[in-house]
């Protein structure tokens, strides 16, 4: 039986991952800033485990108390949109600091268990942003660049050692807690020079004519845990697969 660890388990993407791997016999390590068992179905093949991605001790401690793993996903993450010039640079260091850094540690962390294994998957959940042109999303989809750029050398050079690196791209899913977990709220990161520009795209966030469910993602981490064929770019969800190019 297999072991997976899931990073930002406490709702949205995460959660689902974690529900999906569970339905299908996996053992299941779900992390979470505050843990919360309650979220997830009773069963003898889950744990829940604290997990600060910004801190080098929680990372510690939880390699500690994975043991080993054969599946790393990199989900946690917060967001962050508005105009760039209004944004404080507090702002951008956090989204950094969580969503570039906190998967690069989270995957150095692991990365020796599975090179002496010769075996391992890491799974690396990233955003549509990276697929198209996102404003009003310009640090965001920079902390997510990052991790594409990331994820594509690192595949290459964990190959040697049997272990696969791959990227999950998320569409816009507006039944998630994006919008809760964004570090300042949209509102007071437009100054009202922006705010005949932002309006347009603000509607069109309120109104997409394509989304993403929760499941989907699931579904796209389960396929790139499995999928052995070289593929590194995983989108999930129908907006993401058209801002791909249509296909998966």
């Amino acid at each position: 039986m297999q072991t997976i660890l899931i990073t930002g388990a406490s709702s949205g993407y995460g959660l689902e991952t974690a529900r999906h791997f569970l339905e299908r016999g996996w053992n299941v390590i779900a992390t979470m800033r505050s843990p919360d068992r309650s979220v997830l179905p009773s069963s003898e093949n889950l744990r829940v485990l604290p997990l600060d991605v910004t801190s080098e001790a929680s990372i510690a401690a939880l390699v500690e108390a994975a043991g080993p793993v054969d599946v790393l996903v990199n989900n946690a993450g917060v967001g962050g949109v508005g105009a760039f010039e209004a944004m404080p640079m507090s702002l951008i260091r956090q989204l950094v600091e969580t969503n570039s850094i906190g998967v690069m540690a989270m995957t150095r962390a692991f990365i020796p268990q599975m090179r002496e294994r010769r075996s391992g998957t890491i799974v690396n959940v990233t955003s549509s942003v990276t697929l198209g042109d996102f404003p009003l999303a310009a640090a965001y989809t920079g902390s997510k660049q990052a991790v594409e750029g990331f994820t594509a050398s690192l595949a290459i050079e964990l190959a040697y050692f049997g272990v696969r690196a791959k990227l999950v791209e998320p569409g816009y899913a507006p039944t998630t807690r994006f919008g809760a977990n964004s570090i300042v709220p949209v509102d007071q990161l437009l100054p009202g020079e922006y705010a005949a520009f932002a309006q347009p795209i603000l509607q069109g966030f309120a109104n997409p004519p394509l989304t993403t469910r929760e499941s989907d993602v699931a579904e796209a981490i389960w396929e790139a845990v499995h999928d052995d064929s070289g593929r590194l770019r995983f989108p999930a969800g129908p907006d993401a697969v058209a801002l791909a190019g249509g296909s998966k």
